[in-house]
C-alpha cells in the first residue's frame, strides 16, 4: 500500500487524464470497423431495453477520429432506438493501444461470473418491466428461479410466451418489427 496520498492522487489524475463527457451527434461517429466483438440481435435488444428504461448511464469511448473504441453495442442500440445524440469520452490512445483497449474492455467484462443465487434473489424483487430492462429473457429468469438457495416464496414470476407461424421470412420480419415497436421482447426462431 502506498503511504503517500499525493502520489495516489497524481496516479488517479494521470489515469483519468481529465476525462470529459461530451454529447455528440450520432452521425459524427462510426463503429470500429475492426471491432472483434459481435452484437447479435439478442444483445442489441437487451441494450435497447436498458437504454429505454435507464437512459445512458456511461459514455461510449471514441478516438480522435470519432471511431468507437468501446461501446459499439450501445451505439448500435441507441441508433436503433432513433437517438440522434449520445454521450462520449475521447481517448488519447492510438494505433495498437486503442485496439488492445477495445479488446480488453470486452474481455474483462466477459471474465466475470454471476452469483446466480444472489442474482435470482435480486431479480425476484423487481417487477416484470424492471426485470425486462435487465436483459434477461423470461426463460433465463425461470432457470435462475431454480438456483440453489432459492426458497419457494421468492420464485420469479411466470412468463407467457407465444409462438407464431409466419408465411415467409418477410412476414416474419414485419411481425417482429411491429412487436418490437410496441415494446415487446421478441426472439426470431426459424425452423
Amino acid at each position: 500500500m502506498n503511504d503517500n496520498p499525493t502520489a495516489d492522487s497524481r496516479a488517479i489524475a494521470d489515469a483519468t487524464d481529465g476525462l470529459l463527457v461530451e454529447t455528440m451527434a450520432m452521425d459524427q461517429l462510426q463503429c470500429d470497423p475492426a471491432n472483434v466483438r459481435l452484437h447479435n440481435q439478442k444483445n442489441i435488444d437487451a441494450i435497447k431495453q436498458s437504454l429505454k428504461r435507464f437512459g445512458q448511464q456511461k459514455p461510449i469511448v471514441i478516438d480522435a477520429h470519432g471511431v468507437i473504441r468501446a461501446g459499439n453495442g450501445t451505439f448500435q442500440a441507441a441508433r436503433a432506438l432513433g437517438w440522434t445524440h449520445i454521450s462520449v469520452v475521447r481517448t488519447k490512445l492510438v494505433s495498437a493501444d486503442a485496439i488492445a483497449y477495445g479488446i480488453a474492455d470486452n474481455r474483462t467484462a466477459e471474465l466475470a461470473t454471476w452469483d446466480e443465487a444472489a442474482l435470482a434473489q435480486q431479480l425476484a424483487g423487481l417487477d416484470a418491466e424492471m426485470q425486462k430492462a435487465t436483459g434477461f429473457l423470461p426463460s433465463e429468469l425461470s432457470k435462475l428461479g431454480e438456483a440453489p438457495g432459492m426458497d419457494g416464496d421468492s420464485a420469479l414470476p411466470q412468463s407467457y410466451e407465444l409462438a407464431v407461424t409466419c408465411e415467409d421470412q418477410a412476414d416474419q420480419q414485419a411481425l417482429y418489427d411491429r412487436l418490437v415497436a410496441e415494446g415487446r421482447t421478441c426472439r426470431v426462431l426459424t425452423l
